[in-house]
């Protein structure tokens, strides 16, 4: 009831003609499959769009006696036609460089960087170790701090003070044997003066 119908897909080719080339599925030989839709696909350069600037890119060869190629190609794979052409290869003065002194120099600028991220970093570090220290160089001195005294020299008609004053108490140690000294002492004492008794009574 619907009748027959075709259907045309055009696809760019830029190395066919303008006029293209018309072909049917291979899935169906006979350009349909149902007999009542026909696929046809027409490839042809005339589908492609204009080429512009965009769709090339340079190649820049090595530096050969002080000059340097510039060449122009089409990027992969082209689907453009006409348009902008390619521009023509170009050479400019250049000045060669040794891959051995583009590696030094790039060692020697790393080098440069680390020197001074490192210096930067034990200086920080040494202020903070520096602030550390003078304050704990003043809280010392806080402690230490003692009372001055009014005045050393003495007065008129004064005489100084021999007296030794021991601030350490005796340990525990000490005290045993200055009792143990001071029974032994007594303990002489009392025969001592027992002797002189006995002498005495005898003598009698």
């Amino acid at each position: 009831d619907q009748g027959r119908s075709s259907v045309v897909t055009v696809r760019c080719s830029p190395e066919k003609s303008e006029r293209g080339e018309l072909s049917v599925p291979s899935s169906c030989p006979a350009g349909t499959c149902d007999g009542c839709t026909f696929h046809f696909l027409w490839e042809s350069a005339s589908a492609c769009p204009l080429c512009t600037e965009d769709d090339y890119h340079q190649i820049e060869g090595v530096c050969k006696r002080g000059v340097q190629e510039t060449l122009f190609v089409w990027k992969e794979p082209k689907l453009c036609t006409k348009g902008v052409p390619l521009p023509p290869r170009s050479s400019a003065p250049c000045e060669v460089i040794a891959l051995w002194l583009k590696v030094g120099l790039g060692v020697g600028a790393f080098k440069a960087v680390l020197l001074v991220s490192l210096t930067f970093y034990f200086w920080k570090k040494n202020k903070r170790l520096e602030y550390k220290y003078s304050r704990l160089v003043m809280s010392a001195n806080k402690e230490c701090e003692l009372p001055a005294a009014d005045s050393c020299a003495l007065a008129e008609g004064e005489e100084p003070d021999d007296d030794v004053v021991y601030t350490q108490k005796p340990s525990l140690l000490g005290k045993l044997r200055a009792i143990a000294n001071k029974e032994m002492e007594d303990h002489r004492h009392s025969s001592s003066e027992g002797s002189k008794r006995q002498t005495g009574k005898n003598l009698g």
